[in-house]
């Protein structure tokens, strides 16, 4: 696949009139369909805030597909994401877990990027994706599997704020400072986090089983006591009065342990403060004790397997990002 071209003067922006290309690059690796065998008319832009990548695509007609068996290097590409579709006019119609639903103008829907899906525009309209790590949600698989493949209508509640926003950024991202972006990208994360837990109570009649809904309550519990330097498995298991080999298996489905996933979580949080910037920056020592690190060299290990690269050049990199923006 060519390399896609960037438009000038402005980091972290992309655009390409190569709509099957693009989507397959920015978005998850996906086969297009051009419709009567012509290519696809029509245009992409990449905007990012922070992790999260915007994807705006004017296309149609237009079907992309991601297979049931994707290939080893389709789904190492395919990463660890999850998107938010966002059609600002016409219709979309998404397939994934056995579900299909058509999502208008004004709604929101969910797709797992790691799993079979399609995306299917019978007429041109503009759709944007919103992709995000789906670890930063902290969705349990199978609550993500109920709401996937769903038009969610914003009515009320979190999906209410979170849509507005949304169209809003599609309408200014050229116009964004990085430094901006950064926290933006922090603010959508939380809210889709809210909007999931908003729709799986409304769309799941059923009420939780007990082990799902301990798994919910473990993960608030985790988070609220990251700074803890003990924070461990076992403590865990004891203030939820369970055996240790009990919570190992209540997060087998979960695709992490316990210990991995306190861990993820403190960098998470550590890395989301390094990209702040302001008068007086903490160092990266005093951040790293904050979130329950006992020592800078373990604290460094672990957030270069999470990012791929060491705090100091995390802030390096932010720092550059906030410079370079106009």
């Amino acid at each position: 696949m060519s390399p896609l071209p960037r438009t000038a003067g402005r980091p972290c922006t992309a655009a390409s009139s190569d709509v099957g290309a693009a989507v397959a690059r920015w978005l998850a690796p996906v086969h297009d369909h051009p419709w009567h065998g012509e290519p696809v008319p029509g245009a992409v832009t990449l905007h990012h805030f922070g992790y999260v990548r915007l994807i705006a695509c004017a296309a149609g007609p237009l079907r992309v597909a991601r297979g049931s068996r994707p290939s080893a290097e389709d789904a190492a590409a395919a990463g660890d994401a999850v998107a938010l579709v966002v059609p600002r006019d016409g219709a979309v119609r998404l397939v994934q877990d056995g579900r299909g639903a058509e999502v208008r103008s004004g709604q929101l829907a969910l797709l797992d990027l790691r799993r079979a899906f399609s995306v299917e525009q019978v007429d041109a309209a503009r759709m944007l994706f919103f992709r995000l790590p789906a670890h930063v949600l902290h969705i349990p698989g199978d609550v993500l599997r109920t709401l996937t493949a769903r038009a969610l209508t914003p009515s009320g509640g979190v999906a209410a704020l979170l849509a507005p926003l949304l169209r809003r950024l599609d309408d200014t991202a050229s116009r964004i400072p990085a430094a901006v972006g950064e926290r933006l990208g922090g603010i959508v994360t939380e809210l889709v986090a809210a909007l999931v837990d908003d729709a799986y109570d409304s769309v799941d009649s059923s009420p939780r089983t007990g082990p799902q809904q301990l798994i919910v309550t473990i993960r608030r519990y985790i988070d609220q006591h990251l700074d803890d330097p003990g924070l461990s498995a076992e403590g865990v298991a004891r203030a939820h009065l369970i055996s240790v080999r009990y919570l190992h298996r209540l997060f087998q489905d979960e695709g992490v342990t316990v210990g991995r996933l306190i861990l993820r979580r403190r960098v998470e949080e550590c890395a989301r403060e390094l990209a702040r910037r302001g008068r007086v920056s903490p160092s990266i020592s005093v951040v790293a004790t904050r979130w329950g690190f006992r020592n800078a060299a373990h604290f460094s290990r672990a957030f270069k397997a999470v990012h791929g690269q060491s705090p100091q050049q995390w802030r390096r990199l932010v720092a550059a990002s906030a410079a370079g923006s106009p």
